[in-house]
């Protein structure tokens, strides 16, 4: 029996795609233009193997933006987060690396406007009622003047960017409460977690005002607080600033986890 040759031409024809198609490279990813803001949690500081091109901003190579950098490959990537931000810095500072053309932002700022290393410093060196007062100083900042302060960044942030999917990632607590663990005592750790809790929870009603994606590190870093055993946070260190910081494993194993659990 003979076959019409338009049939003949139609099978050869869909038989030459499907071959052609198996062959084919991949339709390119879409455009990721990444952008990392934010303070020392955000840059890396305590993790080691700097940028020193960063200077006293201490951008880690092992630092969340770029371990998601560097798994990612996005289109462009600027680094921008800064060791010692706060909202203002960031608004200042960072802003500018951001364009209509950013698909994806992230940042992590907050803890140093309440004044997080002036209370970690009471809480290391004075008695427990210096320390608690200084912890409750900084609560009523977080309960007063963060809220607005984070309002007012993450609007510019959208304004800057007004397309970009924007991640917040907040801040581990620092202490697993056990007995028998050298350092600050049981009262101060309770407290310095409860401030923890507090600060957390302000960066997540603001975020979730702005429309923000929140994505929280507490239960990546639960069971590796200081004083767990299996610390992903430096304790009092040379240098001292990088103390109560994220190390390389909580940096990769927290906030890099954390981050991809939303992307």
């Amino acid at each position: 029996m003979r076959v019409p040759r338009c049939a003949l031409t139609a099978v050869c024809a869909l038989i030459l795609a499907i071959a052609l198609s198996a062959f084919a490279p991949p339709a390119s990813a879409a455009t990721v233009n990444y952008v990392a803001l934010g303070d020392s949690y955000a840059s890396g500081l305590g993790a080691g193997s700097y940028d020193s091109a960063s200077g006293n901003c201490k951008r880690s190579n092992n630092a969340y933006p770029k371990l998601w950098a560097n798994a990612n490959s996005p289109t462009t990537f600027r680094f921008v987060a800064c060791a010692g931000a706060t909202t203002t810095s960031v608004m200042n500072d960072q802003l500018s690396a951001l364009s209509s053309s950013t698909t994806l932002v992230t940042v992590t700022v907050g803890g140093n406007d309440a004044g997080f290393s002036s209370v970690m410093e009471t809480c290391v060196l004075g008695s427990d009622s210096t320390c608690l007062n200084a912890i409750n100083n900084a609560k009523t900042f977080m309960q007063n003047q963060l809220p607005g302060r984070l309002d007012t960044l993450y609007r510019a942030i959208r304004s800057k960017a007004p397309s970009a999917r924007v991640v917040v990632l907040d801040y581990p607590r620092l202490y697993t409460i056990v007995s028998g663990c050298i350092g600050l005592s049981n009262t101060k750790r309770t407290a310095l977690n409860s401030a923890a809790d507090l600060l957390d929870s302000v960066i997540a009603s603001a975020a979730g005002r702005a429309g923000f994606t929140l994505s929280g590190v507490r239960d990546e870093f639960n069971g590796h607080e200081l004083c767990s055993g299996d610390d992903w946070l430096n304790a009092v260190t040379i240098p001292l600033n990088h103390s109560y910081h994220p190390t390389a494993l909580g940096q990769r194993h927290g906030y890099y986890a954390a981050l991809n659990s939303v992307l």
